[in-house]
């Protein structure tokens, strides 16, 4: 069962990874370039921490919603 990664962001404009391919694994880094896989925007108010999914199957990605307990 995957589990959330929960990170502290800055505020802004971030980039969630959804092809597995870049170099942290969390953030894009454009490594979904030649793939039909695109990566979801996070965008943040005020710093803070987020959910981020790693299951896939939330109702509200990129954000965990729980979906991985079902």
């Amino acid at each position: 069962m995957a589990q959330p990664k929960v990170v502290q962001l800055d505020a802004g404009e971030h980039w969630l990874c959804m092809c597995g391919k870049s170099a942290d694994g969390k953030f894009c880094d454009g490594s979904h370039q030649g793939t039909n896989i695109t990566p979801k925007q996070v965008v943040m108010n005020a710093p803070g921490q987020v959910a981020l999914c790693q299951c896939g199957k939330s109702g509200n990605l990129p954000h965990c919603d729980g979906s991985h307990q079902n």
